[in-house]
Parts: structure tokens; sequence; C-alpha cells
């Protein structure tokens, strides 16, 4: 399922226009990003938690070399599924 798909899906479930949806979902991804760069953790009960996890710096290689390049530490999304939706998956 793409975005424009899930717009379709909540516009007819809900019952509102698709750029009454649209709004919707922009929203709930903006106040997710914006948590998690604030450092805070979402957490959806029932559905997953969404946390950012500080990734160390390590050397690579260049697969088509194989010379030797340094991957600089960074800060990566990470999403942790919760029994509810692990249950209605396996379900």
């Amino acid at each position: 399922m793409n975005k424009q798909e899930l717009v379709d899906v909540v516009a007819a479930a809900a019952g509102v226009t698709k750029a009454d949806a649209v709004k919707s979902i922009d929203s709930i991804f903006d106040a997710i990003i914006g948590a998690l760069k604030a450092g805070d953790d979402v957490r959806l009960v029932g559905f997953g938690a969404f946390s950012v996890s500080a990734r160390a710096a390590k050397e690579g290689r260049n697969p088509r070399t194989g010379a030797a390049l340094k991957i600089a530490a960074c800060k990566v999304p990470k999403f942790s599924a919760g029994k509810g939706l692990k249950d209605a998956v396996n379900s």
C-alpha cells in the first residue's frame, strides 16, 4: 500500500474528503517526526512504538573497488510492533 492508497482507505472509512484525509495523515507523520527529532519516543498502545537509535561510526568498504571508507555516526528511526499489531498480522 502506498500513501495514495492509504488516503483512499482513510477517506472512505472516516467519511471525509480525500483532501481532509491527506491533511490528517500528513499531520500524523509530522507529529511523529517532530517528536523523534526532539528525542522523544512515540508509543501507540496496541500498534507499536517509534524511537531513535544512535548508530556508531564504523569503517566500510566500497563494493566496487574494495577501498576502505569511513561511515559517519548517525541517528536512525526504529519501529517496534506492539502486541495488538503482531496478533492482527498473525491471525
